[in-house]
């Protein structure tokens, strides 16, 4: 797919997801801890209940009209209106943008703030750069290749190889899995594991890449629910791939850890 990404574009892309975090974060923020419209999306993952506000639409609408206007030949893959194909042929990569405008929707509605707006840039292999952006906490982690960061200063997963000494972590175990025997797998593991925290959405991931938990494992996830916390997970050190050790671009079945060592304790009990 062409040469990667140098440095001065890593920078340029870099400050243009500050820019769509800003612009993201003034409309979600005014909404949060407010009353709000809620519609029901429905069936995900057989689901009757999957909600939307419009601060989830207008948030995304924001992003990419941004998008659109200053790359205006990449393309759009974004989760409340879908792909939008820009691509120009005979440039050397086909860029595409992967949205999550708040990643933790039930919890934002619920006045929780455990919420993110995710956002990724994916060169047509793999995700290269990826934001979480929390502005009620007021955090914002990117990674890249070279690295992960917490408001500009570089964070790292912590060092832990085994299992019984690991904090571990999903967001729903009793709806959020898509087969019975995915929930089995995550109970496997946690059964093994130091201390067991869940509830957390995308905030779960950047707890791993800062250092402060060790495994998240999830199921049934979309490509915008993950792209961005690629880049984040790995640029600290960790490593993030689906229950096979292959990609978790693509959503399915992911999970990341925080050493190599740890990962494959957590693949060969999930797939035990």
């Amino acid at each position: 797919m062409g040469r990667s990404p140098g440095t001065e574009e890593i920078k340029e892309y870099s400050d243009f997801l500050n820019r769509l975090a800003d612009a993201a974060s003034q409309t979600t923020l005014p909404m949060f801890k407010k009353p709000l419209e809620i519609t029901n999306k429905g069936h995900k993952l057989d689901l009757d209940y999957d909600p939307v506000t419009q601060a989830d639409r207008q948030a995304e609408e924001v992003i990419r009209q941004l998008i659109k206007r200053y790359y205006p030949d990449h393309n759009i893959l974004g989760e409340e209106h879908g792909a939008e194909q820009n691509y120009s042929p005979g440039t050397d990569r086909q860029y595409t943008w992967v949205i999550d405008p708040i990643d933790g929707t039930r919890a934002y509605i619920c006045g929780i703030p455990t919420w993110g707006t995710l956002i990724a840039l994916n060169d047509g292999e793999k995700p290269f750069i990826g934001m979480l952006d929390q502005p009620y906490l007021k955090e914002r982690y990117l990674g890249t290749a070279k690295g992960a960061y917490l408001n500009n200063t570089a964070i790292y997963c912590r060092p832990c190889t085994e299992i019984s000494k690991a904090t571990v972590s999903t967001t729903d175990p009793t709806q959020f899995f898509a087969a019975p025997e995915d929930v089995k797998a995550y109970e496997r593991v946690a059964r093994k594991a130091q201390l067991v925290r869940n509830g957390y959405d995308c905030y779960a991931y950047a707890m791993v890449a800062a250092g402060f938990m060790d495994v998240v494992i999830e199921s049934g996830l979309e490509p915008y629910d993950i792209q961005a916390l690629i880049p984040i997970v790995e640029g600290a050190g960790g490593m993030i791939t689906d229950w096979k050790g292959g990609t978790a671009s693509n959503g399915g079945q992911v999970v990341a850890s925080a050493t190599a060592k740890l990962h494959e304790q957590v693949l060969d009990l999930l797939n035990s």
